[in-house]
């Protein structure tokens, strides 16, 4: 039996409960934001660090980036964030990244 699946729910840290919704379906950062009661930013701060944590685990974080609905543009500097612009249209309806673990 695994680390993960030891512990009760209500004593895991926030970052291994998020890890675990992770594995279960791809999830924005303002929804692991609602769902764990914490701030946006500081989901995708434990996201990054789940992503070191998993790795050891032989899975993967997959990272969904943001896109902008206007132009279609992709590539963002980092990946992992939201934009308020796009910067090739200027345009404010960049979606969020989406994040997901893959084993």
């Amino acid at each position: 039996m695994n680390r993960r699946n030891e512990q009760p729910a209500m004593e895991r840290t926030t970052r291994e409960r998020i890890a675990d919704r992770l594995r279960e379906e791809p999830l924005s950062p303002s929804a692991l934001a609602e769902e764990f009661g914490i701030a946006p930013a500081a989901a995708v701060e434990a996201v990054e660090h789940v992503a070191r944590s998993v790795a050891a685990e032989d899975a993967q974080l997959l990272v969904a980036p943001p896109v902008c609905r206007e132009c279609g543009f992709d590539g963002f500097d980092e990946p992992a964030s939201r934009p308020s612009r796009c910067p090739a249209c200027r345009g404010e309806a960049v979606s969020e990244p989406v994040f997901r673990i893959e084993t």
